[in-house]
């Protein structure tokens, strides 16, 4: 079973949590309330959370033991927390075990971290040189050199036009199986350098940074690794069948496909019946359980994105769980 993670670490990397005031206020978990934080990170968001809950708690999970290690530190050993690593299918076990049925409110923070970006070993960022490995979990799964190495080229195709939205995924892919046909990529300095060859540097929009050439494959290919968008559909169900009514979700994401998967399930979940249209009465039976409380994804304010440029992407969702009616 998961189990409590406290190890010391020798520094502590620099660590900004995105929209971390709004996250909390729309949050506003009760005093004695519970909350899960189902990626928890390094503790960022957990820390400011934990000042709304002087006779509450927290859970913790995430499937990065490094991520962890620094979240048991940042922390403090508070009495209040219990951090698990685990991943979002975990989550039922993990409650389970600490005899919690309903949480008030749930967090889940999609998304790269900053130590898992500029840390080279991991293999998240062309920034870096090192091996292209690119789990969340590094002792699970096949890594993104396998996939690189391994797929066929027409699944490679797909996997980054899909994933990773590139247009000029058929050329990447077919680069890249003539590259591995002479010698195994292995490194994210030659898949960053291959990508430059193949589709040139950019020329940025105006008012825009520039952005490499590899950013949409090396997202493809993160995707693939760790399955994130079916982890987060997966993730979405189970946290929405452990808030209690009254209680609230936010979810973090940073990227389109991220997005649309969280709209889309809190539109659906808001919806009272999903038959077709052209069905004059309803038999779905389907009752909406869900209030959408963020019209439109709320993003970081001009101040935040001058200290912390990285989240000029996030966009944040938050909907309420209805509460039950008589006869409902």
């Amino acid at each position: 079973m998961r189990k409590k993670h406290s190890p010391a670490l020798k520094a502590e990397p620099i660590h900004t949590p995105v929209l971390l005031k709004e996250t909390v206020e729309w949050l506003s978990p009760p005093p004695d309330g519970v909350v899960l934080d189902m990626t928890v990170g390094m503790g960022g968001h957990a820390s400011e959370l934990l000042k709304r809950l002087p006779r509450g708690r927290l859970v913790g999970l995430d499937q990065d033991a490094d991520a962890l290690q620094h979240a048991g530190r940042a922390l403090r050993k508070d009495p209040r927390v219990s951090l698990f690593k685990a991943n979002f299918a975990d989550i039922r076990w993990v409650l389970k075990d600490l005899s919690i049925s309903e949480v008030d409110s749930v967090l889940m923070d999609i998304g790269v971290s900053s130590l898992q970006l500029d840390t080279a070993g991991r293999g998240f960022s062309f920034s870096h040189d090192g091996p292209l490995d690119m789990r969340m979990d590094t002792h699970s799964g096949h890594t993104a050199a396998w996939v690189i190495n391994t797929y066929p080229q027409e699944r490679l195709s797909q996997i980054i036009f899909e994933y990773g939205e590139e247009p000029k995924a058929r050329a990447l892919a077919r680069a890249i199986v003539k590259a591995r046909e002479q010698k195994h990529l292995e490194t994210t300095g030659e898949l960053a350098s291959l990508a430059l060859r193949v589709l040139g540097k950019p020329r940025p929009r105006r008012g825009e940074a520039s952005r490499h050439p590899a950013t949409r494959l090396f997202q493809a290919l993160r995707i693939e690794v760790n399955r994130e968008l079916e982890a987060l559909e997966e993730g979405l169900k189970a946290a929405l069948s452990f808030l209690k009514p009254g209680g609230r979700i936010a979810v973090i994401t940073f990227h389109s496909l991220e997005d649309r998967i969280v709209k889309q399930s809190f539109k659906t979940e808001a919806t009272d019946c999903l038959c077709p249209p052209d069905i004059p009465r309803c038999v779905c039976g389907h009752k909406a359980s869900l209030r959408i409380l963020t019209g439109k994804p709320v993003m970081a304010a001009e101040e935040e994105l001058e200290q912390n440029p990285r989240a000029r992407s996030a966009k944040l969702r938050v909907a309420e769980k209805l509460k039950l009616t008589v006869g409902g």
